[in-house]
């Protein structure tokens, strides 16, 4: 006998406008296949957000964005939790599970800047703020003569301190700024070729709770599919490499017909190597494909590039 559809669902989120503006696309999709359902909004303060003069390497990296909402799904205070799926590590705590992928947004990371157009035209010795160690890595193989510093906070508060002349320029990821309408920030969007995203870069998740198979099926009836195949293959990659978000490595699928194609990246924190590789396949086998090329990596330098990190030292951060 099927289980009746719940009536309310509460759904956590962080605070975030971001964060809340991603949580109505959810909602929204939901509500269009599933009219009789109220949604109950939670929003819950992560760690990441509490924590601002610290980079997110030294306050633990993996996860530093989801637990609090993780521990309310476990609690039962919410039903479902949305998140940017690149803040949600690969190995998920026992009792819960990624139910479903959307609405992915152009996974580019970009320059922003008031002063230069691209990273071209920025002067040797520019300061370029980034709390990403993907990002600062690979720009560095590309251009050694910037200076990387950590910038926390949320997307108005870095434009905000840019503005105030923290830095010369920022790389920052386009689904954001998009989303939030605020592209015309955007001095370039930097090719996959100079940096490639982080796995799940631009895509939203709903994580539930395992035994909440109604919910789980309920979920998996708007999820894009391709999206999945794309995201399982990165998230295969990552966690082959037993890698966080504040690791050097990215990952982009594509899905094009039946065909799955990933490329992946590993970079040194100098920027002194940069591996990288792709690989193609069946996309219903995306994580036997990511698994397959982290391994590749690994055996052509990346697991020496990752215990080098394990040893290093985080960025010093900017003011919050």
């Amino acid at each position: 006998m099927t289980q009746p559809k719940p009536k309310v669902l509460r759904v956590g989120t962080r605070e975030s406008k971001l964060a809340r503006l991603q949580t109505d696309i959810v909602i929204a999709r939901l509500t269009e296949h599933y009219p009789g359902i109220t949604f109950e909004v939670h929003p819950i303060t992560t760690g990441g957000d509490k924590i601002l003069d610290r980079p997110i390497a030294s306050i633990g990296g993996r996860g530093v964005f989801v637990k609090e909402l993780e521990e309310a799904l476990l609690d039962n205070r919410v039903d479902l939790v949305v998140h940017s799926l690149k803040d949600l590590p690969t190995d998920l705590p026992a009792g819960l599970q990624l139910a479903c992928v959307m609405d992915r947004s152009d996974p580019r990371d970009v320059l922003v800047s008031n002063k230069y157009k691209n990273l071209d035209e920025l002067p040797a010795g520019a300061t370029v703020a980034t709390s990403s160690r993907r990002r600062s890595a690979q720009l560095l193989a590309l251009r050694p003569d910037l200076h990387f510093v950590d910038m926390r906070g949320n997307i108005p508060t870095r434009l905000r301190k840019l503005e105030e002349g923290q830095c010369d320029a920022m790389v920052l990821a386009a689904a954001g700024l998009l989303r939030l309408q605020l592209e015309q920030h955007i001095a370039e969007y930097l090719p996959l070729t100079v940096s490639l995203p982080a796995a799940g870069q631009g895509a939203l998740a709903v994580e539930c709770r395992e035994g909440d198979s109604d919910l789980c099926g309920i979920l998996k009836e708007v999820e894009d599919a391709n999206i999945a195949h794309e995201v399982e293959a990165e998230r295969a990659f990552l966690d082959q490499l037993g890698s966080g978000c504040s690791v050097p490595a990215g990952a982009l699928g594509r899905v094009e017909n039946d065909t799955l194609t990933l490329t992946g990246c590993v970079a040194a924190l100098d920027g002194s190597q940069v591996i990288r590789d792709q690989i193609s396949g069946e996309k219903h086998k995306a994580f036997e494909l990511g698994k397959s090329l982290a391994q590749k990596m690994q055996a052509a330098g990346a697991e020496k590039i990752l215990e080098d990190l394990r040893r290093s030292t985080p960025n010093v951060v900017s003011p919050p």
